[in-house]
């Protein structure tokens, strides 16, 4: 059974979406501040996480820089009045798969997170890679040359996006679509945001992201 942390301090809202949670069969735990939040994850381990903003104690973007620190790859989703473009860009920067403004709709949350799950849960294969770039699928691992380069959970699922369409130029639409899984509305400058730390992270590789004007990247053998 899915299992789901619930993080929010608004009572309406927490019960409203651990009913029609409950409803599909996931199995919630709710937290109503940020101390029971670190707690829950010390005692259990879920799948996906859904937490506020603003909360008692610990603010979200603090529990999530906390999780990540912690080496939690559970699926993070921010709920928030907040939206400033600033503001999705520091949710997105300490970690959040997917962003939510305030008021939103119960079923396209619900959408969200079964697009989430699926693409958790679909079937991996051993390894894939391009160049001197190697990737272990189920150990989510990635090196250069059989060095360990250290990702977050996005920058894993990016890296891995080009690597399937090395060669390809890809669009920041479609990079948007397919690795944040939903039509994002906000600025695509995130994409930029990642595709540089990617390629931080990539410098000492025989393969290279490279810019296409206007368009998006494309990920390629230094040489070529």
């Amino acid at each position: 059974m899915t299992r789901v942390l619930l993080i929010e301090d608004e009572d309406n809202i927490r019960k409203i979406i651990a009913y029609d949670l409950k409803k599909e069969g996931y199995h919630i735990y709710e937290c109503s501040d940020g101390k029971q939040a670190l707690q829950a994850v010390e005692e259990e381990s879920f799948d996906l996480i859904i937490v506020d903003w603003m909360l008692p104690f610990f603010s979200g973007i603090e529990l999530i820089e906390k999780f990540r620190m912690k080496g939690l790859d559970s699926i993070i989703i921010m709920l928030t009045a907040k939206d400033d473009e600033s503001d999705v860009l520091q949710a997105f920067e300490v970690g959040v798969d997917d962003y939510m403004s305030k008021p939103f709709s119960p079923r396209e949350l619900l959408a969200r997170i079964q697009a989430h799950l699926k693409r958790l849960h679909r079937v991996k294969i051993e390894g894939i890679g391009f160049g001197d770039i190697r990737l272990d699928m189920k150990k989510r691992e990635a090196r250069v040359c059989d060095c360990l380069i250290s990702l977050t959970k996005k920058e894993f699922d990016l890296l891995e996006y080009f690597v399937r369409n090395h060669d390809i130029v890809l669009s920041r639409d479609n990079i948007l679509n397919d690795i944040w899984g939903f039509e994002y509305d906000g600025d695509t400058r995130i994409v930029d945001v990642h595709v540089f730390k990617l390629r931080s992270k990539l410098s000492s590789s025989n393969v290279k992201i490279s810019s296409s004007r206007g368009v998006g990247y494309i990920m390629r053998l230094e040489n070529e």
